[in-house]
């Protein structure tokens, strides 16, 4: 059997069974190839002479542009001859820093093509962030949209420059039209070859470069159709930007793995009623937004959009179920969770066709074996979620680029641990707690940062909140809540009662909060929260004994505090 063919047959299986979990986890199994290109051989495959739409892109002006999966082909074709000509070859690495327009598209596949290694960067990036990029990631060429070249100015001298745009000094990708449109590539492409170098957000230290193989990203992200529940004739709009992994899983390979259009949808802040309004005039189908996006659009009339949703999904952090029943009370679907890491493919989830438990990260999906270890390896009921590498699943990582000892801690033993504890009820659903280095204890109880986190936004003032624990001498530490209002909300003293007492009706006694100050919040350049940058401004505070402006303590309410005191 041909790789194609292992990887097809692998594919149509879950497609076979995509509402029988039981069956696609019991007969599922990863293809084994020693060789594979999955732009040459599926995307090229599928492509060929297929003239429906595989990417819409629509800005937020109603300007639209589509491509072909024939075009795509064509164009990637010549897009990998193009960089050959400048002399990018197999085993370079690209640092590509582009907005969703079709040429991040072509340049993904033709970097596939070539044997290339895509490290695709964010919009966002500063100069120094690029500098550290590019220094550490040996990258061999940059490409750039025009307008951000200047970032580069003296830290990508030393390579080959290209620019998506008319820029001084670069090579202007316009050229790339006059190309030859037949590829050919140089040799064979090995599975193991790498194909796509990511740097993670880096809360506490600096981005760990995340190295995936021509295997465990095209191949992996079976895992992620399967959750995705996609079919060939969706048209998928994914709500994420890109240079973040989560762009390539519903950007591009879970889509094309299946041949079903991709959608992206442009616009400057992310506004909720245009964002319904063009899914809905457009057509999409399947929907996958992260949980701010969806506390976002649930603040409007959902109801008064006609729409064609079959499928939604969301990941990157647990959803509230009060904003799982508001959509599904509108819409009558369910939003269905999933979860993975940049290091990974989609490893839990809620597939379609199966009972969802609002607020579960789901049950593992095909091809992955998770268990929950403690501290010293063991399994327990409550643990860091770590997954079997006995067998390894194909959309695990390679390791971490340049550094083998941090690579070998990770996978050098019998599970890699994700570094997110969780615990598991006896059907076998994955409850998120915490990151491993989130989670504290306040007299001797252990307390869950995200389950305090979903009370507090349940409160009609909180946009969007982050507890960590301060120092305290008589508890070790209490839960301190830093809070984002929503616009019209005073800082003030009744908020901060209104909150408090709000959240004592939805949480234990031992999971109190006993501070809350409005504040921002510390975030890296993907939006995650620095919560290590909170905790160390807390325990300085509470070492000088100063007050935060907006702080407010439980003991300034005496009639919140109960006669008989936790």
């Amino acid at each position: 059997m041909t790789a194609l063919a292992a990887y097809r047959a692998a594919r149509d299986l879950l497609i076979r069974h995509r509402e029988d979990y039981t069956a696609a986890m019991t007969d599922f199994r990863w293809p084994e190839m020693p060789e594979f290109n999955w732009a040459l051989d599926h995307f090229d495959d599928l492509a060929r002479g297929n003239k429906r739409a595989a990417l819409r892109i629509v800005d937020e002006s109603g300007t639209e542009v589509s491509r072909s999966f024939e075009e795509l082909r064509v164009a990637s074709d010549r897009a990998a001859n193009f960089l050959r000509r400048l002399g990018v070859g197999r085993g370079d690495r690209l640092l590509v820093m582009l907005p969703n327009r079709v040429e991040l598209w072509e340049l993904m596949l033709a970097a596939m093509k070539l044997g290339a290694v895509l490290s695709p960067a964010t919009m966002l990036l500063s100069e120094a962030d690029l500098k550290d990029r590019i220094e550490r990631g040996q990258m061999r060429a940059v490409i750039v949209d025009a307008a951000n070249v200047s970032k580069f100015a003296g830290i990508a001298d030393g390579c080959v420059r290209v620019s998506v745009g008319k820029a001084e000094g670069w090579s202007n990708y316009q050229q790339a039209a006059d190309a030859s449109k037949d590829f050919k590539p140089d040799g064979v492409t090995r599975a193991d070859d790498p194909c796509v170098l990511y740097f993670t957000s880096g809360t506490t230290s600096k981005p760990k470069m995340v190295l995936h193989t021509q295997r465990s990203y095209p191949v992996g992200h079976l895992s992620t159709m399967y959750w995705l529940g996609l079919r060939e004739d969706d048209v998928h709009l994914n709500i994420s930007s890109p240079g973040w992994a989560k762009h390539a899983w519903s950007c591009f390979f879970a889509p094309w793995t299946i041949g079903a259009t991709v959608f992206v949808y442009n616009q400057g802040r992310f506004d909720a009623d245009k964002t319904l309004a063009t899914l809905a005039r457009c057509g999409v189908t399947t929907l996958c937004a992260p949980p701010t996006a969806w506390r976002a659009l649930i603040l409007e009339d959902l109801t008064k959009y006609k729409l064609k949703l079959r499928e939604l999904v969301s990941a990157g952090e647990p959803l509230n179920p009060e904003v799982i029943e508001r959509v599904k009370a509108a819409w009558g679907h369910v939003i269905r969770e999933g979860y993975g890491q940049t290091e990974s493919t989609a490893m839990l989830g809620n597939p379609p066709g199966q009972p969802v438990r609002y607020g579960s990260m789901g049950r593992p999906l095909p091809g992955y074996r998770l268990d929950l270890l403690d501290s010293d390896g063991k399994p327990v009921d409550e643990g860091e979620v770590s997954v079997s590498l006995d067998p390894r699943p194909a959309g695990v990582m390679a390791g971490y680029a340049g550094d083998e000892e941090k690579s070998k801690k990770a996978l050098g033993g019998t599970h890699y641990g994700t570094g997110d504890v969780a615990s598991r009820d006896a059907d076998g659903f994955f409850w998120f707690v915490g990151r491993t280095d989130d989670v504290f204890k306040s007299s001797d109880y252990r307390i869950s940062p995200f389950e305090l986190e979903s009370a507090l936004i349940e409160h009609e003032a909180v946009a969007e909140a982050a507890v960590v624990e301060s120092p305290d001498p008589k508890r070790l530490c209490v839960p301190k809540a830093c809070v984002i209002l929503k616009p019209g909300f005073a800082p003030d003293r009744e908020t901060a009662k209104s909150i408090l007492s709000f959240t004592r009706t939805r949480l234990a006694p031992y999971q109190k909060i006993r501070i809350i100050e409005f504040c921002d919040l510390p975030k890296t350049v993907s939006g995650k929260i620095r919560r290590t940058e909170l905790r160390a401004s807390e325990a300085e505070r509470r070492k000088s004994g100063q007050r935060g402006e907006n702080e407010f303590f439980e003991t300034d309410f005496p009639e919140l505090l109960d006669s008989a005191r936790t």
